[in-house]
């Protein structure tokens, strides 16, 4: 099982996740609200919610949202938002244990694309859309975002010869977009319209004193030596120029589709 695949894992994470993920998927979450209308009292599902970035900014609108992840401890997350339109709960979505056709728009922002199985993540959020609702994904593009994408960018001038961590097939695949947009079909969608939406991810580079906060979740990060970490951190520091700042332009492909 790949780390990202463990529930624990993202358990452990969650209350750093929310500091520092959080406010920039936000962003993402948002560019995909904009493309669905919704109404007061939509129904609204939110698979693999994480800290609910997209629950939130949903339920800000009138919808009544249902937040679903794996992780108990993100769901707990969720909950203690204390926003009375949003219920989660803990739930593989993988297999939702959820009626078909119960939700007007179906919504994954950057979590179907880790799922072990992600065409049957699909294909789930297709069955529970009503006909005529839309189901909504976010994958990153270029080898990922944030922390990550830096870290693959550092290790790619630093240590050439070495083979970074292998892209989960999902998030390799739907990061095209016309594979993306086959594949919304293939689940059950129709008429797949892709975005590209760009937003920086704004390291703060005093966080790199503390760089377990920074790279912790990447096999990339974990499965280096002592020296070649501070080498990787130096290059983050030269890269930032001497600013507080170091801005990391992150693309994700937004997917709106019709059931």
């Amino acid at each position: 099982m790949r780390e990202f695949e463990d529930p624990a894992r993202w358990d452990k994470v969650a209350e750093h996740y929310e500091e520092t993920a959080h406010p920039f998927t936000a962003r993402f979450a948002e560019a995909a609200l904009a493309r669905v209308q919704l109404i007061p009292g939509s129904r609204v599902l939110d698979v693999a919610t994480g800290t609910g970035a997209l629950a939130r900014a949903a339920a800000r609108t009138g919808a009544q949202v249902l937040a679903v992840d794996f992780s108990p401890a993100m769901v707990a997350r969720v909950a203690a938002s204390a926003q009375p339109d949003i219920e989660a709960r803990v739930m593989d979505g993988q297999a939702l244990a959820l009626p078909d056709a119960g939700f007007d728009a179906v919504f994954s922002i950057f979590g179907v694309i880790l799922f072990p199985d992600w065409r049957r993540g699909l294909a789930e959020m297709a069955r529970v859309t009503r006909p005529g609702g839309h189901g909504v994904v976010a994958a990153w593009r270029e080898q990922g975002a944030a922390s990550f994408l830096l870290l693959r960018r550092i290790r790619e001038r630093l240590f050439p010869d070495r083979e970074a961590m292998a892209m989960p097939d999902g998030a390799a695949i739907l990061g095209d977009p016309d594979r993306l947009a086959r594949e919304m079909v293939a689940a059950g969608y129709r008429a797949p319209e892709i975005a590209p939406v760009v937003f920086d991810y704004d390291l703060d580079v005093a966080r790199l004193d503390t760089p377990d906060t920074v790279f912790g979740l990447s096999p990339d990060w974990t499965s280096l030596d002592d020296a070649d970490k501070a080498a990787v951190i130096a290059e983050a520091r030269r890269m930032a120029g001497g600013a507080p700042v170091l801005p990391i332009a992150s693309t994700a492909l937004i997917a709106v589709a019709v059931r």
